[in-house]
């Protein structure tokens, strides 16, 4: 079951966004609505929806050793959008949603024609030496990073450094003074690089 928000664009792109939160989070968070509006008005189609943990429980973290359930759950929204635009799909998260996206992206390179990731959480916070990068070097998908330079899941030199790790085309883009959430001006920022990665 795939649960969210579809948002038709007035002038379509013919491209396509799945867009889903991080752990703590749901869709309705005001990054993703903020993100998704602006792809909207740009043209994209936007499918912004709730991972299968979170349509279990209204609240509470992801369900330990459930991932691969939220990983078919986004496969089924990237398939669903693929449906509507199927020349070009970017699959992206927040924090936990982007880190299932690139575990994803490893397994199946071909769910999506690009990455989207918000605040990639590179390690748990005070704890640096828990890479959660294992999976980078099958990552064959091109992969755009949005990171804040106050995010304590990992500071800009240390996703630098873990990117070098990615045999695909990657790029990291950093909103200085920005924290996990990244914050209410992103939208425009996420936007704008995407557009431009898109037609790299």
């Amino acid at each position: 079951m795939i649960r969210g928000w579809l948002y038709e664009p007035v002038k379509a792109l013919g491209k396509g966004l799945v867009i889903t939160h991080g752990a703590g989070s749901n869709c309705e968070s005001p990054l993703l609505r903020d993100v998704a509006e602006a792809f909207a008005e740009a043209g994209f189609h936007v499918l912004r929806c709730d991972l299968p943990y979170r349509q279990l429980r209204a609240s509470g973290p992801p369900f330990p050793g459930a991932a691969a359930r939220d990983r078919e759950g986004l496969q089924r929204a990237a398939a669903t959008v693929r449906e509507i635009t199927p020349d070009y799909v970017m699959l992206g998260g927040h924090s936990y949603g982007g880190r299932q996206v690139t575990l994803l992206a490893a397994e199946a390179p071909t769910v999506a024609d690009a990455l989207l990731l918000l605040s990639y959480p590179l390690h748990p916070p005070r704890k640096p030496e828990q890479l959660r990068t294992q999976h980078f070097p099958q990552l064959r998908t091109p992969a755009l990073f949005i990171h804040g330079t106050r995010d304590p899941f990992g500071s800009i030199e240390e996703m630098t450094a873990a990117l070098t790790a990615i045999p695909a085309r990657n790029h990291m883009v950093a909103i200085e003074k920005a924290g996990h959430e990244l914050g209410a001006a992103a939208a425009a920022v996420i936007l704008r690089e995407a557009e431009c990665f898109a037609n790299a």
